[in-house]
């Protein structure tokens, strides 16, 4: 298993973050690693998920959506081939800090037989891809917020 954390402060409330994380449609505008989610946050929905990752090949998967807890959190499970194979926990969670102030974690567990030898390249391009978006994320919430 390999496990990936990221996270960043960023100067805007809760909601304001989750409403920018939520609008899907927006993502080509702004968001450098997850170039487009089709469908909606709802447990059990199946999304279109299209990844980017910093110098890779794109990547366009259907996970299913596993936890939203809105302002809290948002959880899906990908995975490649069939299960147990290349399977990812993928969360977002907001920790508020300040009523102007949001903690952003982002991460995923990766799992099966194709992870060791993907190792490096979760550990480094992936994780780069993860601080893009968060950095992304940061600046369009901090720019727009009302």
């Amino acid at each position: 298993m390999v496990t990936l954390r990221t996270d960043i402060d960023i100067a805007a409330s809760a909601a304001r973050v989750w409403d920018v994380l939520t609008d899907f449609a927006a993502y080509p505008e702004w968001n450098p690693f997850i170039r487009r989610i089709e469908g909606g946050p709802a447990p059990q929905a199946r999304l279109l998920v299209r990844i980017q990752p910093p110098g890779g090949r794109a990547v366009t998967f259907r996970p299913t959506v596993l936890r939203v807890e809105p302002e809290c959190e948002l959880a899906w499970r990908g995975r490649t081939f069939v299960p147990g194979i290349f399977d990812g926990e993928h969360v977002f969670r907001l920790e508020p800090r300040r009523a102007d102030s949001t903690r952003f974690f982002h991460g995923e567990n990766f799992s099966g037989a194709l992870v060791p030898l993907l190792r490096r390249s979760l550990e480094t391009t992936t994780r780069q891809g993860f601080e893009a978006m968060n950095a992304a994320l940061k600046t369009r919430a901090e720019r727009t917020r009302g």
